[in-house]
């Protein structure tokens, strides 16, 4: 009873014996209109936005132009030891917020020593004992750290996969260079650069299936589509002055494997992306996130393009 009562006394409208009045019909409210300024600011950050990315965009094309065609060798093996580090920064740091805690340093110097290593040429052997050597500094670090807990298998593996997922490919980005020179690797990053472009614009217009809706729900089947049919088409029609050794048939079939790893590859990274909760990779280049957001395509389809333009 009391408790009865003190709930109606606790009531705005609380009448001894009475019941509270029906609650008065809500007034709807047109909402509040955005001021002008607010507007204009909103617009203006979006143009500054693009602006900004275009910008990026045109620096670091004519960059990558200028050290591809231009850069002696010393100087351009210089620059992929620098992206080799960089992008396993960016590894190290998508590994953290996955809860993963990595030897920042070590996987560095790992990652940087295979790529050296593997541009050396005949140098299976030197390229073994490294992987070996760097495996084993690896697990003395986790043994050293670990304090118990589930985590030991994730820490391992997430320390050698920049020795692997960078180091390597890099290195083939390098002796692409070197074997078949700029134009052979300004070929295989132009026909990156247009299947992702045609994969964008025809997915924006086109797109209905997802392709991976858990990795990356903005990719679609028809996005990919066009991705295959431009990409082998570059790379067989600019081969034809590129790579003139290489019959027609072969080059639209290299063209669909470089496609097909380049999807691979993006997906992959946008899968570690979204494991560790983060849109990019980093904010090193304006409107573009980091490196490993620019090279994610080639880190796939490099080692297979080597190996086809120095072996079959």
């Amino acid at each position: 009873m009391a408790d009865r009562v003190l709930g109606d006394l606790g009531h705005r409208n609380a009448v001894a014996g009475f019941p509270p009045p029906a609650p008065a019909r809500s007034r709807r409210r047109l909402p509040e209109a955005r001021s002008p300024v607010r507007r204009h600011q909103a617009v203006a950050g979006r143009a500054w936005r693009q602006v900004t990315r275009v910008l990026s965009a045109a620096v670091l094309i004519a960059f990558t132009i200028g050290i591809v065609w231009f850069a002696s060798e010393p100087l351009f093996y210089a620059v992929a030891l620098i992206v080799t580090l960089a992008a396993s920064h960016e590894l190290a740091d998508l590994a953290r917020a996955s809860g993963i805690t990595i030897s920042r340093l070590l996987s560095q110097l790992a990652a940087a020593l295979t790529m050296a290593v593997a541009t050396v040429p005949d140098a299976s052997a030197a390229l073994m004992v490294t992987l070996v050597a760097a495996f084993l500094a690896l697990a003395f670090v986790a043994l050293a750290s670990w304090r118990g807990g589930p985590d030991a298998l994730a820490t391992v593996s997430a320390s050698l996969l920049p020795s692997i997922y960078l180091g390597l490919p890099i290195a083939a980005l390098v002796t692409i260079r070197v074997y078949g020179g700029p134009a052979s690797l300004f070929l295989l990053m132009v026909t990156v650069m247009v299947s992702d472009t045609a994969q964008y614009y025809a997915g924006r217009a086109f797109g209905r299936r997802p392709l991976a809706p858990a990795i990356s729900p903005q990719k679609t089947v028809e996005g990919a589509i066009a991705g295959f049919i431009f990409g082998p088409l570059t790379l067989a029609a600019v081969g034809h002055w590129w790579l003139p050794g290489v019959p027609a048939a072969l080059r639209v079939l290299i063209g669909v494997a470089v496609v097909a790893l380049g999807i691979a590859g993006d997906l992959f990274e946008s899968m570690l992306k979204r494991s560790a909760g983060v849109k990019d990779s980093s904010s090193l280049i304006p409107g573009h996130g980091g490196i490993l957001d620019r090279i994610d395509a080639l880190l796939f389809a490099a080692p297979v393009y080597y190996i086809v333009l120095r072996y079959v």
